[in-house]
């Protein structure tokens, strides 16, 4: 077994979640079955970004480094068999970035002891990483408390000879949210044609993006509510919520090779219409109370020209032609369902917030979770263990791309609307 039977570095009161320029304290605990001569016994806090240009590769491409501090335990000596205990202190910089971990890159944070032998003996080291947390406070983002609105409009062909257009509008009721806060969402959608819209999708993406030899974009579908179609010359009204799940925080202030934002994306594949939304996660909730999101009045909506047959179509939809919106349903909703006990369970972590989607006021620390997926847990502020992050959360497989994920445009046999045996290549 070994002179050293245990050798570990020990943080104070089983802390694992500090602030930027607090203490940090703790002791390197030595246990040994027989004297053991040593040259140095060192302690180094040290925080780092890497990136690699392939997924969980141990290669890295990019460095940058935050803090490095060391101090000497012991001078040149022996320790004799038992027990032995090193406290140590360090004081971590106020500009340390939050922890973070991504399959391209992370932010670590952690503190390593060594003890040095004499020459042609085995040096024995241990590690203990701990994690930073600088909250983000929505609060001092410009503009985070006006309405998040975002409009397109889109023209297209059907049965060959007829056009159309789609007006689709989509907003937030707030730029920003917290962990465990309801953003509820409204799809607008004005069916200017004859032909019946695809179901309308609502999906909450995740870039992150990793400063490599070139710029590395990780995109991830968070959470995806998918809603129904929209009946031809109809318009509709599409309201919804998403319960943001455990994230990471927006931008992470303090690195520059990482970056995350956040995207809400409201689209149509038929016809093809996309608005994208920009959204913060923080860690501090927005204080003000948010606007309404919906869209003014604004210029009345733009017939497209059709033949005569098109507007004889329209005319014979009758009153119900643009006449007031009608409500679209949801068809489908994955979003992750936090666990009864997920933020109990650490002592220090946030109060559920309220069902109307109010942040609940709470001296308590924020929480901290560095990354999404089943990697690396959710911590906050406390003594306790980490808890999962991946309880039932549904996330379609990743995107490791140069850019946004892009599906294939239809073939010519869909976009006519009928398909053709005799076109259709053979398998």
């Amino acid at each position: 077994m070994g002179r050293v039977q245990l050798f570990e570095v020990c943080l104070s009161h089983g802390r694992v979640v500090y602030s930027p320029g607090e203490p940090l304290a703790g002791a390197v605990r030595v246990r040994l079955a027989a004297p053991l001569p040593f040259r140095a016994i060192r302690v180094t806090c040290t925080g780092s970004c890497r990136v690699s240009n392939k997924a969980n590769d141990a290669a890295w491409v990019a460095e940058e480094g935050y803090f490095n501090s060391a101090l000497s335990l012991a001078d040149k000596g022996s320790l004799p068999a038992g027990e032995h205990s090193f406290p140590f202190q360090f004081l971590l910089p106020a500009t340390a970035p939050t922890s973070f971990e991504g399959p391209f890159g992370k932010i670590v944070h952690q503190v390593r002891a060594t003890i040095d032998t004499p020459r042609f003996s085995k040096d024995h080291q241990c590690s203990r990483v701990f994690y930073i947390l600088s909250p983000l406070n929505l609060n001092s983002i410009p503009d985070i408390e006006q309405p998040n609105v975002a409009s397109t409009t889109r023209k297209f062909s059907y049965k060959l000879v007829k056009t159309g257009s789609v007006v689709l509008t989509a907003s937030t009721d707030l730029r920003g949210y917290v962990v465990g806060q309801v953003l509820r969402l409204q799809a607008d959608i004005e069916n200017q044609s004859g032909k019946d819209t695809s179901p309308v999708v609502a999906s909450l993406l995740q870039k992150v993006s990793y400063k490599a030899k070139r710029w590395i974009y990780d995109v991830r579908t968070i959470a995806e509510v998918e809603g129904a179609s929209v009946k031809a010359w109809r318009r509709a009204q599409w309201q919804e919520q998403i319960l943001v799940p455990a994230l990471p925080q927006s931008a992470l202030p303090g690195c520059s090779l990482i970056h995350v934002d956040y995207y809400l994306q409201v689209s149509l594949k038929t016809p093809e219409a996309i608005v994208t939304l920009p959204v913060f996660i923080g860690n501090i909730a927005v204080n003000q109370v948010p606007l309404s999101p919906r869209p003014g009045p604004g210029p009345p909506p733009v017939v497209p020209s059709a033949p005569p047959q098109e507007e004889a179509e329209a005319v014979a939809s009758g009153p119900h032609f643009f006449s007031d919106p009608v409500s679209l349903s949801t068809k489908s909703h994955s979003q992750q369902q936090q666990p009864p006990a997920a933020f109990g369970s650490v002592p220090g972590a946030p109060e559920p917030h309220p069902p109307d989607g109010s942040p609940a006021p709470h001296p308590l620390p924020p929480p901290l979770c560095i990354s999404t997926g089943a990697t690396v847990p959710y911590f906050a502020e406390g003594s306790g263990g980490p808890v999962p992050t991946t309880s039932t959360l549904i996330l379609p497989p990743e995107y490791s791309s140069w850019g946004y994920p892009y599906e294939a445009p239809p073939s010519y046999e869909q976009s006519c609307g009928s398909v053709n045996p005799c076109l259709t290549p053979r398998s």
